[in-house]
């Protein structure tokens, strides 16, 4: 999150957030949650440490406590003046001291926490040897859907989020494809992303011809020529919120399959987009999707989950995967992004981020999704 985000909430939302988290930890049976550096402590605190380093960095919160901040005394300036601080008690710790000990003092000894889960093993491993009767779990096990429901203000940002990821498209529509390397077009949406106020670009996928049929590939040095389907996949962050859209061009006329195959996934992401509903299994929406695709024949190759959640972080839980029964919930965001890929020949993936409303979905990204043609 960036500082003009951060500044956006105030020491109450973060207040709020942090009790709401330390609660529902309570209810999911762990004595609290350590929070080191990442996604999870900015959303909480609104604090990105001036360097992740060795030193330890932990959050702590449990129910009925105030929330403290462990932070190396060089790094305590910075803390104090982040946006969530007034909501926390620091407690700093000197190159030299012990700061496992201090932090276990705060800390049930024979407690089961929830941890971050991009904390060092370094910091894990000696909290484990300061409280032996200790037990860990993942955030992401413990509590997956700690963000994933947003609020107003969050919706907001993730709709602007989204806004400059189509404004980009619009751009990226205009710009030569044939005769150039997938890279300088990647280089071409990484620009726009930042010029339409992305602070972070995680991902610029140009997957063209049979590339495309790698949901993943990397743009490299294949020249895009006429006649090639192109997958367009792209995002990052924009005020501390993600974007992410995906749209398949093609490099002049395409042929009556490629058009058959497009329209079949279309029409996979519209029914993906209606089933999502309040109550509504996150599975239902795949299922629709791939119901879709399955009956046109091409079932074997969707090969990927319908969706991701998205919100601080460009993928984050729900999933919306056969077996995840977790109902939607309004505020939850996530993507709607079905993809046929023909290994050898093209692929194509059309992609939108959704939020579930009180009495459906409303799309994030509101660009064409007919096959967009490309010179």
């Amino acid at each position: 999150m960036t500082a003009s985000t951060a500044a956006s909430f105030t020491a109450d939302d973060y207040r709020a957030r942090m009790e709401r988290a330390a609660l529902t930890a309570a209810d999911a049976g762990l004595a609290g949650l350590l929070v080191a550096p990442g996604p999870d402590l900015v959303w909480l605190t609104g604090y990105t440490p001036p360097a992740v380093t060795e030193r330890l960095t932990l959050l702590v919160l449990a129910a009925g406590q105030d929330p403290v901040l462990v932070v190396p005394a060089l790094e305590a300036p910075d803390a104090h003046r982040a946006a969530g601080a007034a909501a926390l008690t620091l407690r700093d710790w000197t190159d030299g001291k012990d700061p496992y000990a201090a932090t276990a003092a705060l800390l049930d000894a024979s407690g089961r926490f929830g941890i971050s889960d991009n904390a060092w093993a370094l910091h894990l491993l000696a909290l484990q040897q300061a409280m032996p009767g200790s037990s860990y779990a993942s955030l992401t096990e413990a509590l997956p859907m700690l963000r994933a429901v947003k609020d107003a203000a969050e919706l907001d940002l993730m709709a602007a989020a989204g806004a400059a990821a189509d404004a980009t498209f619009e751009e990226i529509r205009t710009v030569p494809f044939a005769g150039r390397p997938e890279s300088e077009v990647a280089a071409d949406l990484d620009r726009l992303l930042r010029r339409h106020g992305h602070e972070q670009v995680d991902f610029t996928i140009v997957a063209s011809g049979p590339n495309g049929a790698n949901p993943h590939h990397e743009a490299g040095d294949r020249v895009i020529a006429r006649g090639d389907m192109v997958v367009l996949d792209f995002g990052g962050l924009r005020d501390g919120y993600g974007s992410d859209t995906s749209r398949t061009v093609h490099v002049g006329e395409p042929t009556d399959e490629e058009r058959r195959v497009h329209d079949i996934v279309r029409e996979a992401q519209e029914a993906g987009f209606r089933a999502v509903r309040p109550g509504a299994a996150c599975q239902d929406v795949d299922r629709a999707a791939r119901e879709v695709i399955a009956a046109a024949g091409y079932g074997e190759y969707f090969i990927h989950r319908t969706g991701h959640g998205i919100g601080v972080t460009t993928h984050e839980p729900p999933y919306m995967i056969e077996g995840e029964e977790r109902p939607l919930v309004p505020g939850m965001c996530f993507s709607v992004e079905p993809g046929i890929y023909l290994p050898g020949r093209f692929g194509v993936r059309i992609e939108d981020i959704v939020t579930v409303t009180e009495d459906g979905g409303r799309r994030l990204n509101t660009t064409a999704r007919e096959l967009v043609i490309v010179e």
